[in-house]
């Protein structure tokens, strides 16, 4: 495989442009990888893959999509320099490549097998570890310059609109700025994850500000993402603050960087454009929405079939003494305990506990039928304890063992999620030895905050 850099000079004049010429290098252990978002005569994405000293490079006209069903054209341009990576800025007019160039990506590849040898012969597989392209990648040549470029159906998909992504992933700034040459943007007031939080001291809860809100979800991020990441998602938003008029939100308004859409055609009679969460970023964006709570499906959306995640909510009559919870959650661990099914527990946030348990291999029925079964297994062995009828009247003295959140659509509250509660409380994660020590709305986003410093509860959820 030849690397050149000779028709990478011949086509620039490096007396006009800020573009690096280059010296030849050797490549690192660890190999880069660069997408850089090019504003030029047409719009394009450019993928740079280090090899042997220099980037290998591909024009993608319409970008690199997460759907494996999309063939994406990629076109094999010049080798480029590896300073090349770091260059965003403007190319003058005229000049070869004249336009604005932004850093869409960054990151290390790793190619599936002999890279050299699958180039030459028109075929190769990639992994890419970015912040916004991830997994594996195919790039299939088709004729001359003309190659194709397709996501792998692994499970990855981190947007579904390319073009809602408007900002550099190194330095935060959008085209318009990179195009003014204004400096990188660094510890922006009022900004989070690029996100830049408008009312920052409108009081989401009566002692707790909009954006005491976003510090809190990006605190606590690393450990509630792997829960809300990738399942359809509800959220509660309180634009007036949460004792207040608030509504349920689960159709996508607009697609944007960490938010994606997904289409579910006749689940829904009103709507079928559903979204969901990808990363810290999309999180604090709906925080910018004046979302609180988020509620999760127990699927994720690469596997929407595949349960996984099996809740039960004990909800108990209101006149039933706390005590009398807790015996319940007991009871219904150690049924859970018979059928070797490893349970988690976490506080409602509101007047009950829920028991979490991991689970695969299942289909909704199959998933649902369970759910429903232990419940029943609870009523019948202690039916002056409990009830598995959701019916008010049936619940007299007694706690219902909410399963009917384990159907098909159901949401259950995400763990660290807040509630939309006066005392901004959370639905927190606790050891099973906590059980007798937390109530379950003890936990308020002050006290979630400090509890992030001890032993994550789940750590082997």
């Amino acid at each position: 495989m030849k690397n050149n850099l000779t028709i990478y000079r011949q086509k620039r004049n490096f007396n006009k442009t800020q573009e690096p010429k280059g010296n030849n290098k050797k490549s690192s252990k660890k190999l880069r990888f660069v997408v850089q978002h090019h504003l030029a005569t047409r719009n394009h994405f450019d993928l740079r893959l280090e090899w042997d000293g220099v980037l290998k490079s591909w024009a993608i006209p319409k970008g690199p999509s997460y759907d494996s069903n999309e063939k994406r054209l990629a076109i094999l341009v010049e080798d480029h320099p590896l300073d090349y990576r770091n260059f965003e800025g403007t190319i003058p007019k005229g000049e070869y490549g004249g336009g604005i160039v932004m850093l869409f990506d960054e990151g290390y590849w790793e190619a599936i097998d002999d890279f050299a040898h699958n180039f030459k012969k028109g075929s190769f597989k990639f992994v890419l570890r970015g912040a916004r392209l991830k997994g594996i990648w195919n790039l299939i040549h088709i004729k001359t310059d003309n190659w194709l470029l397709i996501k792998e159906d692994d499970g990855y998909r981190e947007f579904s609109n390319i073009e809602s992504i408007k900002t550099s992933i190194r330095t935060g700034r959008t085209m318009k700025e990179i195009a003014e040459n204004m400096p990188i943007r660094k510890n922006i007031p009022n900004e989070i994850e690029g996100i830049l939080i408008s009312n920052p001291r409108k009081f989401l809860y009566p002692k707790v500000t909009k954006m005491q809100v976003a510090k809190y979800y990006q605190a606590v991020s690393k450990r509630m993402m792997p829960f809300l990441k990738y399942r359809i998602i509800s959220t509660v938003r309180c634009p007036n603050g949460a004792v207040n008029k608030s509504f349920y939100k689960k159709h996508l308004e607009n697609e944007r960087e960490g938010i994606c859409q997904i289409l579910l055609p006749g689940f829904d009679s009103e709507k079928d454009d559903y979204y969901y969460i990808t990363n810290t970023k999309g999180l604090i964006s709906e925080v910018q929405m004046n979302s609180v709570e988020y509620h999760i499906w127990a699927s994720r959306v690469d596997d929407l079939d595949a349960p996984n995640m099996m809740v039960f909510d004990l909800d108990p009559d209101e006149n039933l003494s706390l005590k009398k919870v807790r015996e319940g959650v007991i009871d219904l661990k150690n049924v859970l305990d018979e059928l070797k099914l490893k349970s988690f527990l976490k506080t409602s946030g509101g007047k009950g506990y829920h028991v979490v348990v991991p689970i695969q291999n299942l289909n909704w029925h199959e998933f649902q039928k369970i759910a429903k079964n232990i419940a029943l297994v609870m009523e019948q062995k202690w039916p002056n304890k409990y009830t598995s009828n959701i019916r008010k009247e049936k619940r007299k003295n007694k706690i219902f063992i909410d399963w009917i959140r384990n159907t098909k659509g159901a949401t259950t509250i995400a763990p660290y999620s807040l509630r939309a509660r006066e005392k901004a409380t959370v639905s927190m994660p606790i050891f099973w030895d906590e059980l007798y020590k937390i109530k379950p709305d003890d936990i308020t986003i002050r006290k979630a905050i400090k509890r992030l410093k001890k032993p994550n509860p789940w750590k082997n959820f």
